[in-house]
């Protein structure tokens, strides 16, 4: 139990991934939001800094993304983040709760798909790039984001108390991001372009089939441009983001080389690696 005035702040991380299912994906993100929320104001924590995700935004038609931009979840993981976020701005009557909205965050010990990314440019594999490959698709290092938690957690309390979008400053197109990556491997590995009408359909019934790990907000947004905006960090409480997308997917990838021995090849985090499924198939043709 926590003693009253024991803690500062809490950092308040913890959710379902969009591959369990609904019900728990509920319980955890909405409920354990109110649980930490009430027992935080319970035990005299002043501040709970909340990370929330750019998926609250679904698939916007204009980027890019600002903090104010209309809130459309993509399926069960996007609804439970925006009713979570919704009992965080009640708390504000008692609390400091600042909102944190990361982009797709890559790094130390970050798996799951991009496992199987990396695991597929180490092969020497064509990467199959949903659509043209021309849309511009932002990601995030994870140290940057600690950077932007830790800002959340010790800025004026006056000028935290907001919602921030989080995610690097520099990025190209998937194409050229993912192009990068193969490059610097020198496997032999390069982006392949595939038409979106064809792929989505098979991924879908993948996915409904359970033969693949992909879910629907992966596929379906791969193929759109997604980027946030993020002057209002960077202004309010003085972030600056060091990695670009290239950047963090070299660095992500080269840990993963340097680890990969001691990887678990099977989970539903993002802390281990994936079970390809059927992908596993179309990767010996590639």
């Amino acid at each position: 139990m926590l003693g009253k005035g024991k803690y500062d702040a809490i950092i308040h991380a913890a959710a379902a991934l969009p591959l369990w299912k609904k019900k728990d994906i509920f319980t955890t993100t909405i409920d354990g939001t109110r649980n930490v929320l009430g027992l935080s104001k319970k035990h005299g924590i002043k501040r709970v800094v909340y990370i929330s995700s750019t998926a609250v935004y679904g698939v916007p038609e204009y980027h890019p993304i600002y903090e104010d931009s209309p809130r459309v979840g993509v399926g069960s993981y996007g609804e439970a983040k925006i009713k979570a976020e919704n009992i965080c701005f009640k708390y504000r009557k008692d609390l400091v709760v600042p909102v944190i909205r990361p982009k797709t965050f890559i790094g130390t010990a970050r798996l799951g798909v991009f496992q199987i990314l990396y695991d597929w440019v180490e092969s020497g594999k064509r990467i199959p790039v949903i659509g043209s490959g021309k849309n511009k698709y932002q990601l995030l290092e994870v140290e940057d984001l600690v950077e932007a938690i830790y800002l959340a957690m010790t800025s004026e309390g006056e000028k935290a108390n907001d919602i921030f979008n989080v995610g690097a400053e520099k990025f190209g197109t998937v194409r050229e991001d993912v192009g990068a990556m193969c490059e610097y491997a020198k496997t032999g590995a390069r982006a392949m372009p595939v038409p979106s009408i064809l792929v989505k359909p098979f991924l879908m019934l993948f996915e409904a089939l359970g033969l693949s790990p992909l879910y629907k907000w992966v596929y379906g947004t791969a193929d759109k441009e997604s980027f946030v905006d993020v002057k209002k960090i960077k202004y309010n409480l003085n972030w600056q983001p060091k990695h670009s997308n290239v950047e963090a997917l070299i660095k992500s990838y080269q840990w993963y080389l340097d680890n990969k021995d001691s990887i678990s090849s099977v989970g539903v985090t993002h802390r281990v690696g994936w079970n390809q499924g059927i992908l596993k198939l179309f990767k010996k043709f590639l």
